[in-house]
This record gives C-alpha cells, structure tokens and sequence, in this order.
C-alpha cells in the first residue's frame, strides 16, 4: 500500500503519549482524484511550489526576502493555505524551519541567492545531522544569466553561479537548480519527495524570473502524490527476529533503550510495544529524549555513561543483553568514548540494518517491522526492571535557600518542573541546560527537542519560533543559556509579530559555561547584556509581551505565577541571574570526560 506523502507517520512530538510526534495527516489520497483545470494565467510555477507545501504539510514558511526571491514570495503569500514568516536573519530562518519540521514531519524556509542560501547553510547542516526533511528554497540568478561570462551582485565576483550550490551539496540530499520551466516540475516535485523519502533538507534553486510565468506543466492542480513505502526483506526480516529472539530469550536481564533514529525510522511505536511485551527495563539515550513515552512503567531515566539517571547505568551496563534502537554513539553521546559497553551483549537496530553481539548482521531490515515482529516473539522478562526497583532511592530536594538567598539553577529546574503538563513542550539550549532539561520528568503528551549532534548554540531561539508556530496550542518552555541567547536573541521580535506565548528563561551566567567546564579560558567570557531591557526594546510596545529579571527563588515563584497566570497569553521572558560557577554535577563530570577526549596526543606513527 502507498504511503501518501503528506501522512509522514511522523515520529516524536507534539506528544510524549505514545512517544511519537503528531501524526500530522495533511493530505492522502482518497480513492481517484479528478485534478482541477487552473486558469492559465494562474498556472505558474510559484503557485504550484505553494500549492505542493499545503499538500505535505507545510502551514508556515520561514523567510528573508532578497531581490532574488520577491516574486516567489508574493506567489507563496496569494496560497491561502501558506503563512509567509519574515525572519531576522537567514540562520533563524533555517532554524525555524527545524523546529516546525520537529513537529510536523517537514519545514521550509525560502532566502535569497548566495548570502541568504550560505547564511542558512548552518541550519540546514543541523538539520541534516538530526535526520529532519527541510525544503531549503532559494531565489537564484535570472535565467538569461546561466551560462554567460556576467558577474552578478550577491556572489564572489566570479562569473561561476555554482558556489551555493557545491556548498549544499554535502548536507542535502537532493539539490534541484530550476532556471528552465520545462522541467522545473519534475525538479520541484521530485526534491520535495526526495525530502520526505530520504528525512533530509534538499535544496531547490528557482531563477527570479521563473515564478510568475504560466506554463502547461502547471495547468492542473497538483494531484498529491504518494510514495512507494520501503518495504523490508522477508526472508531477512525473519532471520533476523529469529536470531535476537534467541539471543534475548536466553538472557538473564536483558534491557532496551532507544535512542534519536527511532524519529527517522518511524519506530517509536513499534518501540513501545516491544517494551510493553517484553516487560523489559527501559531507558533513552540523551538525544532520544521525548521519542520514548516517561510515563511506561519500565522506564528507567536516561542512560547516557557516568552522567546518566540516577541507577539508570547501574542497570543497563550491568545487564547481559541490550537492545539499542536507533543510537549514535558519538563523542558527546558516550561522555568522551566511555560508555561501559560490550559489543557480544548488544543488538543494534538502525533504521534499516540489524546487528546481533559480534555474529550476524541483517540488512533490509526496517526497524519498525523488526521491532514488532520480535514483540510477538520474546518470553516476558522483567528482571533487569525489578533490580532497578530494588535499588532505587527516590532523588533528594535541593537544599532549602534562606529567604533573599541568590537563587541556585537546581532550584529554577525543581520549579520548571512543575510548569510541565500535556499542554506544554520543552527546547533546550545547547550547553547546561542539556543536562539539566535531561532531569525534567515529561509528563504525558509534553514534547521535548533539543539538538545533540550538531550542538550548534544559538539554535534554540529559531527552533522555539518555528515548533511553537507549528504547534500554538501547545505552550513552549524555552531553556536557553546567555551566550547561545547573544546568537540568535533578534527573532524574539518574529516570535512577539507572530503571537507567541512562549515562556523563555534566560539563565544569566556570564559565559559559555559548558565550554568553561570542558577548557577554560577568557574567551568563555562574554559581555553582560541587560537581557530583559533589550527584549521590552524589541518589544517597543506591539504585541503581548512581559518580562522579569529573578534573583532569588521568592522572585522566581512570583514571576512563573505571573507568567502561568495574569500573563498566560503572553510572550514571557525571564532573565534568570545565577553565579558563573553553578552548573550540574552531571556538566563537571561530562565536561572534564569531554575534555579528556579533545585532548588526546596523537597516535604515534
């Protein structure tokens, strides 16, 4: 059966029900489809780019507009189905369009020729190391102008229109230069599948003088089209159940923990049942926060080395098998290489391969097919969990401040995680919040995104825009540290236009503090803003805006009641004043392993 390409089966979300994002369904195919004839002044190729952004999905485009793209952009504003968002800058933009696709299964963004596609190019290589299908648009060069010796503005000053394009080549996996109209609608459509098929940003070039040109291609609305799902192996698919089954069935306290590509594999479901038949102790690797349900009563915390949950280690590594779906193990995820970890114990899923201890290996193998088909197989076993329930010892409370006390960042986390309900998500910025966000309990229905693999600071602000724009009914909780906040802080004023009632804390610290902890030095420390004062300018009276600078805990209860309460349709900005050297337990210990890592001599030759 055909997949329609708007039903993206997306995986993580807007809930942490089922662990998985909003299934957002935004087109299918019901039954025959008779296309509807369009005016022929009408049948353009900026009307059929907008009309195939409704169909998959896509409610809101993430903009800067540039000579190169103004006549695009007045075809996607006519779409009634498209709102078109002005960013600040073009890396907000990208982020933006992360932060939608984390919620809806895909985003766009649209820049202009060279400075606005090499400004976004950071975000869409975020985007692409999170496995996050974006459609990176841009407003290229009038077509008359390929393939002659002219120098344009916007570029190198060479006559050579390629550098945008050779740049995007290493994180899209499809790259469309549109400066024709004959086949400018095989290239739109075919990119924009390639996007959803693949779970990467592409990239589509459309010269400034194509958009509004009608042309036969165009004379009908798009049918939406579907894709051929990937289908698995049967023969593999059986062997492969076959063997973990018997590696799982023998093992005394087997544990599974799931990990970021359960988003990409479209697992998270599948993940569930697993653990739901096998009874088996559960965990999530740091990254795959929110795709793995909080509330499954297996779950154990997040295992993530010597930093992880509480007992959380002590279980897994002390386990004689572990199923892993979905990890990625690189530097920052195994605490500087030293997870305690072997090979012979471990199954490892990945969305389309199966490796079991050191001896066979599947290919052809979806995990999400894999994942069920073994549920029907494992002997129930919830040794590995009663051990955990055995040891565990209920996490102590912050030590009690005296009143006017400065205020301690365990202490702002203990009171965030009160503000955590269904109606809620949480966006961490890269740095300490990583770690304490980590320790955030997710109830039912709360989202959670952060961006682990590409790390990049300053993320934080585009993605908060972009998945509260996707998801208004839900209330973003932004965690986001004062150095990343100096990145990105101008499109608070996108997020005041577009109506937002984000919470964001600003933890005022003076510094890149996760930075500090893995090799110091002055260039950690960076100007102190007057973080609340430069919001109200941006504020500058339009919109529904309120801000508070904390100190002490009496403050920080005062203004989250004003926040939840009086100011609950609000934008809310809490600048949070907290001493340099407070971090988590779990940075220093990280940190210092990090550093360890960064730090090794080269191998001798």
């Amino acid at each position: 059966m055909d997949t329609n390409i708007g039903s993206l089966d997306s995986c993580k979300p807007t809930s942490n029900d089922v662990c998985c994002p909003a299934n957002v369904t935004v087109s299918t195919i019901q039954g025959s489809v008779s296309p509807i004839i369009i005016n022929s002044s009408e049948a353009t190729l900026g009307r059929h780019l907008a009309r195939r952004l409704v169909q998959i999905g896509i409610s809101d485009v993430f903009s800067v507009p540039g000579d190169f793209n103004l006549t695009l952009l007045d075809h996607l504003i006519a779409e009634p189905g498209l709102n078109l968002i002005g960013c600040c800058n073009e890396l907000n933009a990208g982020y933006a369009a992360d932060g939608f696709a984390r919620s809806r299964g895909v985003g766009a963004c649209v820049v202009t020729f060279t400075v606005g596609g090499l400004s976004v190019l950071n975000a869409i290589a975020g985007a692409y190391s999170e496995n996050l299908p974006l459609i990176c648009i841009v407003g290229g060069p009038n077509s008359n102008d390929y393939g002659t010796n002219r120098i344009l503005h916007h570029t190198i000053g060479l006559p050579d229109f390629s550098q945008e394009l050779r740049c995007f080549q290493t994180v899209t996996c499809y790259q469309a230069v549109v400066n024709n109209l004959e086949d400018a609608h095989e290239m739109i459509d075919t990119a924009i599948s390639t996007a959803l098929k693949e779970s990467k940003p592409v990239y589509i070039s459309i010269s400034c003088n194509l958009p509004a040109i009608p042309h036969p291609t165009f004379a009908r609305e798009p049918v939406p089209f579907s894709l051929s799902p990937k289908l698995s192996n049967k023969i593999g698919l059986e062997a492969a159940v076959e063997a973990a089954a018997e590696f799982l069935n023998k093992a005394v306290k087997p544990v599974l923990v799931g990990g970021p590509k359960l988003r990409v594999a479209k697992a998270c479901e599948a993940f569930v049942e697993l653990a739901d038949a096998s009874g088996y102790a559960v965990a999530v690797m740091p990254s795959g926060k929110g795709l793995v349900p909080e509330h499954h009563p297996h779950f154990i915390g997040t295992y993530w080395g010597a930093v992880s949950t509480a007992f959380c280690a002590e279980i897994v590594e002390s386990a004689d098998a572990y199923l892993f779906a979905g990890p990625i193990y690189n530097d920052y995820s195994s605490v500087g290489y030293s997870l305690l970890l072997k090979k012979e114990k471990a199954i490892i899923v990945q969305p389309d391969r199966v490796v079991i201890g050191n001896g066979p290996a599947f290919g052809c193998v979806l995990m999400k097919d894999f994942l069920r088909e073994l549920a029907k197989r494992l002997k129930h076993n919830n040794t590995a969990y009663e051990n955990y329930h055995r040891i565990f010892v209920p996490e102590g409370q912050p030590l009690k401040a005296a009143p006017k006390d400065p205020l301690r960042v365990n202490v702002l986390f203990q009171h965030i995680q009160k503000m955590l309900s269904s109606d809620s998500a949480v966006i961490a910025e890269t740095g300490d919040s990583w770690f304490n966000c980590q320790k955030l309990k997710l109830p039912a229905g709360c989202g959670y995104e952060f961006q682990m693999q590409y790390g990049s600071i300053g993320w934080s602000v585009g993605a908060t825009l972009g998945y509260a724009q996707a998801v208004p009914e839900k209330r973003v909780i932004a965690c986001i540290g004062d150095g990343s906040f100096q990145v990105t802080a101008q499109d608070v004023s996108t997020m005041l236009r577009c109506g937002q009632k984000t919470v964001i804390f600003l933890i005022n610290n003076g510094g890149y503090t996760i930075e500090v902890e893995i090799h110091d030095g002055p260039y950690n420390v960076i100007k102190n803003w007057n973080y609340t004062a430069l919001v109200n300018a941006i504020h500058n009276g339009e919109g529904k805006c309120w801000t508070a600078k904390v100190f002490c805990e009496e403050e920080l209860i005062e203004a989250i009641e004003t926040a939840t309460g009086a100011k609950k349709d609000c934008l809310c900005f809490i600048e949070v004043i907290v001493h340099k050297d407070d971090t988590s337990k779990e940075l220093l210990e990280w940190g210092s392993r990090v550093s360890a890592a960064n730090s090794r001599p080269p191998n001798p030759q």
